[in-house]
C-alpha cells in the first residue's frame, strides 16, 4: 500500500501469494476501506478520486475541462470530472456519479493519449494539449465560452505547442476548418 500511495487491489495480493482473507480482516479492524470491488485504500489516506474513477471504470480517459485543468490550460478546478469513453459504452454509472461523459469512435479513443500523475502521484490517463484543444472545439456548444477562449489563448502562448500535430488531430476529428480559424486568430 505504501508504494501505491495508500491503495491496494486484490490482484496485488495474488502477486505476493497473500490470501484475500487479510483484506477482509483489515477492513473489519478499520485499517482499510473498500472503495469498490477489488479496490481498497488506507483509512488514513485522502481519497484520490481521479485514480479511483479510472481503476473502477477502466475505459475512461480524462478529457475536456478536466484535461484542460491537468494541462494548466485552465485555472478553473472542474466541479465534475470529464471523461471520454468509446461509443456504445454504458456510462449510466459514471453519470450517476456526476461525471461528465463524452463519447468517441473507438478508432479515435487513444488519439493523443498520455499518462500523467494525479495530484496524489497515482498514474492516470488523459489527453495531450492538441487532442484536448480539438475536443473542446468539437464540443464547443457544451463548453463555457470563457473556458474555451482562455484555453485557446494559453495554448497559443505555450512554447511546447505543436501546431502540425494539432492540425493532424483536427483533420482526424473533423474540426480542421474551425481549429485553423481559431489558431489563425490567436497567432
Amino acid at each position: 500500500m505504501e508504494s501505491q500511495n495508500g491503495v491496494i487491489f486484490t490482484s496485488d495480493l495474488a502477486k505476493f501469494n497473500i490470501p484475500r482473507e487479510y483484506l477482509s480482516l483489515m477492513e473489519k479492524n478499520g485499517e482499510i476501506e473498500r472503495i469498490s470491488r477489488g479496490i481498497y485504500t488506507n483509512i488514513d489516506s485522502l481519497p484520490d478520486e481521479m485514480f479511483f474513477i479510472q481503476a473502477i471504470y477502466k475505459n475512461t480517459i480524462f478529457s475536456h475541462e478536466t484535461a484542460l485543468y491537468l494541462l494548466d490550460l485552465s485555472d478553473r478546478t472542474p466541479i465534475d470530472f470529464s471523461v471520454t469513453v468509446p461509443s456504445g459504452y454504458n456510462a449510466t454509472a459514471l453519470k450517476e456519479n456526476r461525471i461528465k461523459v463524452y463519447f468517441i469512435n473507438r478508432k479515435h479513443l487513444t488519439l493523443g493519449l498520455t499518462n500523467r500523475k494525479s495530484g496524489f502521484g497515482n498514474p492516470i490517463r488523459s489527453y495531450n494539449m492538441e487532442r484536448t484543444i480539438c475536443d473542446i472545439v468539437r464540443n464547443r456548444n457544451q463548453i463555457d465560452i470563457q473556458i474555451l477562449n482562455d484555453a485557446l489563448k494559453r495554448y497559443a502562448l505555450r512554447k511546447e505547442k505543436n501546431i502540425d500535430l494539432l492540425y493532424e488531430y483536427a483533420k482526424k476529428l473533423r474540426v480542421f476548418k474551425i481549429i485553423r480559424e481559431y489558431i489563425e486568430l490567436m497567432l
